[in-house]
């Protein structure tokens, strides 16, 4: 018993290695083989810009967690979708999907960007100002929880239209909370790594960022103030959108 049990779990910790190792290389699609994921990449519409951000951060420690070119794609359109104004990223890392974003919206759009790392935030910075969206989009070097309040202090709630969360998986619901305060009734929030390299799948994989997605994911199950769509697309991203104020 104990021997098939070990076997297991040595399979499910190969499985979790592959699909990290294939994420840092690009290629983040959860259950997709590498001559499908070639072909969904040739029919992605990728600016240069964006291709130029995905190769240097390719090489960076940590590029798993950028986000594929498909999710990207996605994203932009959700936002042109909404014909939104103003949008919320809470974890930017080295830029892409907001670039994504901030290229979407018009020119009297605004991005508050939320991210902690200096150091991600200057490559982010950097690519804004080449892309030339450096004004639509306001950093905010800071903990996210500390920005997300800041502008419901300041009398932002109910005023964005668009939401995509990818930070510490441990503060979804936190984030969740704060952002469904901030979006406008019809408005999109959009939560990535739902699917958690399928860990969230496997019983015998119990980390805290695990258990925190699978708690999280339940939740939103649950929750009647919005409607889901888990897409299984990247590491898996749930749409959601906001049907009441409180």
């Amino acid at each position: 018993m104990c021997s098939s049990s070990s076997a297991a779990s040595s399979a499910s910790a190969a499985t979790t290695a592959l699909a990290v190792e294939e994420a840092r290389r690009g290629m983040k699609q959860i259950g997709m083989e590498p001559p499908l994921y070639d072909y969904l990449l040739a029919n992605v519409r990728e600016y240069p810009i964006l291709r130029d951000l995905r190769e240097e951060t390719a090489a960076m420690r940590g590029s798993q967690m950028q986000v594929s070119p498909a999710q990207a794609q996605l994203l932009a359109m959700l936002v042109q979708i909404l014909g939104a104004q103003r949008c919320i990223e809470v974890g930017v890392f080295t830029g892409y999907s907001s670039l994504a974003v901030a290229l979407a919206l018009p020119e009297s759009g605004r991005l508050v960007a939320c991210e902690r790392d200096e150091r991600c935030l200057e490559v982010a910075k950097r690519y804004y100002r080449l892309a030339g969206v450096a004004h639509k989009v306001d950093v905010k070097h800071a903990l996210a929880v500390d920005s997300l309040k800041s502008l419901l202090e300041s009398g932002e709630a109910s005023s964005y239209d668009f939401a995509f969360v990818d930070a510490d998986k441990k503060m979804y619901e936190e984030y969740f909370e704060l952002l469904l305060k901030l979006v406008r009734v019809g408005g999109l929030i959009v939560m990535d790594n739902v699917l958690w390299y399928g860990r969230v799948a496997d019983p015998l994989v119990n980390d805290p960022k695990t258990i925190s997605i699978r708690d999280f994911n339940k939740k939103l199950l649950e929750d009647t103030r919005v409607n889901i769509s888990m897409v299984p697309i990247g590491d898996g991203m749930t749409i959601c959108r906001k049907l009441e104020d409180d």
